[in-house]
C-alpha cells in the first residue's frame, strides 16, 4: 500500500500504483479527496465499483471518504483471469470511469447521494443514468483514449461472456457517443 503525496489520503495496492496515478492525473478536482483501493475476491455483475465508505456516508463533501473496490478476478469463455492482467491502458480506463462515479458523488448532497444510491439498486433506468454519467466524467476529464481502448478490450475480445458485453452496451456510452463528447468538449461541430 502507498500514499502519494498530491491526495489527501490515498491507499492504492502496490501493483497498480501506476496505473491508479496515471488516472488521477486526469482528475486534479479529485486531490483532496480521501480514496482507497483494494482488491476484493468477487464483485457481482462488475469488474470494478466506487462509492462513498459507509462511515463517512453523512459526513460533508469535503470530509467523504470513497472506497473503489476492484474484483480480483474475471471471467472470459468460462476461465477466470486475474484482473491485474488485463493491458494497463484498460485498467486505467476502468478506473477512471470509477474515478467518474467519484466526481459525480462529489457533486451531491447527503440527502441526493442517499436517493442516488437507493434508485441505483433498484432502477435500471438510474444504473443507466449513472454509468453513463461516470464515463461522461471521464470523457470530459481528457480520458477517452482509455475509456475507448477499455470498451475495445470487452466488446471485441471473443472470449468475454455475452451477457457482460450486453450490460456494457446497455448500461455505458458507446464509442460513437464518446467521440460525440469530445467533439463537443474540444468545439468541433459534426453533421
Amino acid at each position: 500500500m502507498s500514499n502519494t503525496s498530491n491526495f489527501a489520503q490515498i491507499i492504492i495496492p502496490q501493483k497498480i500504483i501506476k496505473e491508479v496515478q496515471t488516472a488521477l492525473s486526469y482528475y486534479p478536482e479529485l486531490k483532496d479527496i480521501n480514496l482507497e483501493i483494494k482488491f476484493k475476491k468477487n464483485i457481482k455483475k462488475s469488474t470494478m465499483q466506487a462509492r462513498p465508505k459507509i462511515a463517512s456516508f453523512f459526513k460533508s463533501r469535503k470530509n467523504r471518504e470513497y472506497i473503489i473496490l476492484i474484483s480480483e478476478k474475471f471471467k472470459i469463455s468460462d476461465k477466470e483471469f486475474a484482473t491485474i492482467n488485463v493491458p494497463k491502458d484498460v485498467m486505467i480506463g476502468w478506473i477512471g470511469h470509477e474515478l467518474g462515479h467519484i466526481m459525480d458523488y462529489q457533486n451531491r448532497s447527503k440527502l441526493n447521494l442517499v436517493w442516488f444510491g437507493l434508485k441505483y439498486l433498484f432502477s435500471a433506468t438510474s444504473i443507466i443514468e449513472a454509468e453513463r454519467a461516470a464515463d461522461t466524467f471521464a470523457v470530459q476529464q481528457g480520458m477517452e483514449d482509455y475509456i475507448l481502448k477499455t470498451k475495445d478490450f470487452i466488446l471485441n475480445n471473443a472470449g468475454i461472456d455475452a451477457a457482460y458485453k450486453l450490460r456494457i452496451q446497455k448500461f455505458y456510452l458507446s464509442p460513437e457517443e464518446i467521440m460525440e463528447i469530445v467533439n463537443e468538449r474540444d468545439g468541433i461541430i459534426t453533421k
